[in-house]
């Protein structure tokens, strides 16, 4: 199949991450670890606003108050509203912070938010530093602050969706080139039963993901030049080639949850990529997920 893929914004991400598509908003907001950046992208006009952290900005995550995000930092969790720029802290830190940092994170269909750690590589001016396997861990927080830890022992925790039935959980360990699926029980938000859902590709290794509503999973594969469509089986369903390297993350947007937007990163980036790190959007056939929300009502 030939996928036409559009760069919808050429804004050099450094390492571009954390896509999120708001609905209410008919936006799309994205993260700059490197630069500590927070984009938001209004699909009706294609404009680009920016926002600036005092620290790596990984993930963020829409919530259940209206205009208020949950936002990922290299150490921390805060509240955020972009329309006024009010910032205030969650109360999460991260163990052992700035050894380590935070890295991908979604809301799961219960109202927790779910967050990957790993060695920081983000130097204090945004520079790369060096990764390492076996200090990352898996961290669930409730809707009431309540934290738990479900893995440890990781190298880059990376990839987190979960099924279009809500029975089963994706996550993916980047130094290990694998993903996983748990068995997901939504009313205690707990996961168990953890094997291998996709592994071994040669082509790039996986980098965040998202799920349709078919139960595909969509993985970018950084280093890979490409995005990979998974079965629920775990069968290898299309190869879509991108037109840059290093492919991290992506998401559906657009009112009917058909657009794939893609992000990616210029951080160690061939020779001749003038666009990578930009945004990317490519429409596709089986719409999305809608986006979950972290359940602290505010």
């Amino acid at each position: 199949m030939v996928r036409t893929i559009i760069c919808a914004a050429p804004v050099g991400d450094r390492c571009g991450e954390g896509a999120v598509w708001s609905a209410a908003e008919a936006a799309l907001y994205w993260t700059d670890i490197n630069r500590f950046l927070v984009h938001r992208y209004d699909e009706a006009s294609q404009a680009v606003r920016t926002w600036f952290f005092e620290e790596p900005v990984v993930a963020v995550a829409l919530t259940q108050e209206a205009g208020c995000l949950l936002v990922a930092l290299g150490s921390k969790l805060i509240w955020w509203w972009p329309e006024t720029d009010r910032r205030e802290d969650h109360g999460f830190m991260l163990p052992g912070a700035p050894r380590v940092r935070l890295n991908d994170g979604r809301a799961d269909p219960a109202g927790n938010f779910w967050v990957g750690s790993m060695k920081n590589n983000v130097l204090p001016n945004g520079e790369l530093g060096e990764v390492g396997p076996g200090e990352g861990k898996l961290y669930r927080i409730a809707p009431d602050g309540a934290v738990t830890v479900w893995r440890e022992g990781l190298g880059i925790s990376n990839t987190l969706c979960w099924s279009s039935d809500g029975r089963t959980f994706y996550f993916g360990d980047t130094l290990a080139n694998a993903i996983y699926a748990f068995d997901y029980d939504g009313a205690k938000g707990a996961i168990s039963g953890e094997r291998l859902f996709f592994g071994g590709f040669d082509r790039g290794a996986p980098d965040g993901s998202a799920i349709d509503s078919e139960g595909f999973v969509w993985n970018c594969r950084f280093g890979g030049s490409c995005l990979v469509r998974i079965a629920p089986d775990g069968g290898l369903a299309e190869v879509i080639e991108m037109p840059v390297t290093n492919i991290t993350t992506c998401t559906f947007g657009g009112g009917d949850l058909k657009t794939l937007y893609i992000t990616t990163a210029s951080a160690l980036a061939g020779p001749g990529e003038r666009l990578a790190g930009s945004l990317y959007a490519m429409r596709v056939e089986v719409a999305g997920l809608p986006e979950n929300r972290y359940g602290a009502a505010r």
